[in-house]
């Protein structure tokens, strides 16, 4: 195999994209709960990359960095069991408030508009709070704490040591699980994908 072109330094997250129910729900929450600026809405007839006729709407929201959340309203598609509320391991989205007084601010407003919101949360590295937008997403408000900079500097540290006890604790049962060959796919196995 020959080698790799050193990487590139890549800027930040663009935006983070999921399939939403109704664009105008979700509008409603992350414009009108959440306060993020409704930044676009594109209506598409066809998929890039794959042509397939399958009409949808892409709707992003803008963060406060600059950087969007973006969903796909694609009923046409859509199975309604996606819109169940997920596993926070298998999916969540967390928002970084300026101070932990932003944050529980914005509890506050959460909670006035009518969305249960649970926390905080104290992680020691972060503080949360904690809801479920309309398409069974979690969604996270956090705010780093004072001591968020050396705890993250500690675990990269040892990440390399943490990650091999981890595999060698978790190997068999992933092997019996996943199969060992998904364990050591290191390639381009995936179908090429296009939206």
């Amino acid at each position: 195999m020959a080698e790799a072109p050193p990487a590139v330094p890549l800027r930040g997250i663009h935006h983070n994209a999921f399939r939403c129910r109704d664009a105008a729900q979700t509008r409603w929450f992350y414009e009108d709960v959440l306060g993020l600026k409704a930044a676009a809405g594109l209506v598409i007839d066809t998929v890039p990359g794959t042509g397939a006729e399958t009409p949808y709407m892409h709707i992003f929201f803008e963060l406060g960095d600059g950087n969007y959340i973006a969903f796909f309203d694609s009923p046409f598609d859509a199975d309604p069991d996606w819109f169940d509320p997920k596993n926070s391991f298998d999916m969540h989205v967390a928002i970084e408030a300026k101070t932990k007084e932003d944050m529980l601010a914005m509890q506050d407003r959460i909670k006035a508009l009518g969305v249960k919101c649970f926390g905080p949360i104290d992680h020691d590295f972060v503080e949360s709070v904690y809801m479920y937008d309309p398409n069974g997403i979690q969604v996270e408000i956090t705010c780093r704490t004072p001591d968020h900079g050396r705890i993250m500097a500690e675990e990269e540290a040892h990440l390399g040591d943490v990650l091999a006890a981890w595999s060698e604790r978790t190997r068999a049962l992933k092997e019996e699980k996943f199969g060992a060959n998904s364990l050591g796919n290191r390639g381009s196995r995936w179908p090429a994908m296009g939206h």
